[in-house]
């Protein structure tokens, strides 16, 4: 066996949707924080994230965590997220998984029957509350960083569709987030390829013709990301919803931003109010809770700040190996698995 490249991955899910985290191999990013690293690894070449995520190494189906020394003194650490076809400034499964390992590797000190865990997000800080047991992490809460709305009810004409109604809303990401009853779907596990080929054509619509730019920062900007959700269920009762993750497949997990954005909808429609809390399921069943904390500014927005709640599972510890002979050192795509488009980069 020969390698030029070693990496130690720590395997991981969250509500079924697969957040492996990387603990060794990889040298921290140049840059004064969290995001300045995260476009170093993004504008550097992104050869990390195609290392990892492409075949044959990874799939469509994976998103992957570098651990890095937080550049704040109040953090225990930081993490830059790395998904299909983007570096998202948050991800609520990725963040349970990246505490969920932190904690069960020893990285970071387990304490029971609670650890409180603060990450530096290329987004910004979200602090977490690990309930522990017998070396194990059970569930993770995470504050959010603030959530708000863009667009309430905008007409949106998607080919294919004809014009839906959506709303826009930051919960981490940039979402747009459509009816699914309108579209006819029940979100079930039968549906999956035909919710990824519709959330695909919503998504690619919305980036054209909605404009969405976070006021203090200017570089998360543009609709990334889907959900289609079913008719809400009132406060603490469970909503089904799916999100579809470019290029075009269903994540796994109930999806901890995009909780949170749906959060701050429903807010903004005065359906929740601070101290609410609603379970979101996905179509495979997981769940994840989400309440609201508290309201606050994000420039000239009202926002909320929510509080995720879910657990992650270990699934196995490896190393990524590169063969210098190797003829994919980047790996490759086809359009036959890697989602509708066949791109690994947002259009």
């Amino acid at each position: 066996m020969r390698a030029r490249r070693s990496i130690t991955v720590v395997g991981c899910h969250a509500g079924g949707e697969i957040g492996n985290v990387i603990v060794g191999g990889v040298l921290p990013p140049t840059g004064l924080t969290v995001f300045e690293q995260m476009q170093t690894l993004r504008d550097g070449g992104d050869g990390l994230r195609r290392l990892l995520l492409r075949e044959p190494r990874g799939s469509v189906a994976c998103h992957v965590n570098l651990v890095v020394p937080s550049t704040r003194d109040d953090c225990d650490a930081g993490f830059i997220i790395m998904e299909p076809t983007e570096y998202p400034a948050m991800s609520g499964s990725n963040t349970i998984c990246t505490v969920t390992v932190l904690l069960e590797t020893g990285m970071v000190e387990m304490q029971e029957p609670e650890t409180v865990v603060r990450l530096e997000a290329p987004g910004g800080v979200v602090e977490a509350r690990a309930t522990c047991r017998e070396g194990r992490c059970e569930s993770v809460e995470f504050t959010n960083v603030p959530c708000f709305v863009e667009h309430l009810d905008a007409q949106l004409e998607v080919e294919e569709l004809g014009t839906l109604n959506v709303d826009v809303a930051y919960g981490g990401m940039w979402y747009a987030i459509a009816d699914a009853n309108a579209l006819g779907f029940a979100i079930e596990p039968e549906e999956a390829f035909d919710l990824s080929l519709a959330g695909e054509l919503i998504r690619a619509a919305a980036r054209e013709q909605l404009t969405c730019v976070h006021p203090e920062n200017p570089e998360i900007a543009g609709v990334s990301i889907v959900q289609i959700a079913a008719p809400w269920q009132g406060v603490g009762q469970v909503t089904r919803n799916a999100v579809v993750v470019a290029p075009g497949r269903l994540d796994r997990s109930a999806t901890g931003t995009g909780l949170s954005a749906r959060l701050a909808v429903l807010h903004a429609r005065g359906l929740m109010n601070v101290g609410d809390s609603m379970t979101h399921a996905s179509a495979i069943g997981s769940t994840f809770d989400g309440r609201i904390v508290e309201e606050t500014r994000v420039g000239d927005r009202d926002a909320i700040v929510p509080a995720i709640r879910g657990s992650a599972w270990i699934t196995g510890i490896w190393q990524v190996l590169v063969d210098p002979t190797d003829p994919y050192p980047e790996g490759y795509l086809l359009s036959d698995t890697w989602g509708v488009s066949g791109l690994d980069t947002q259009t």
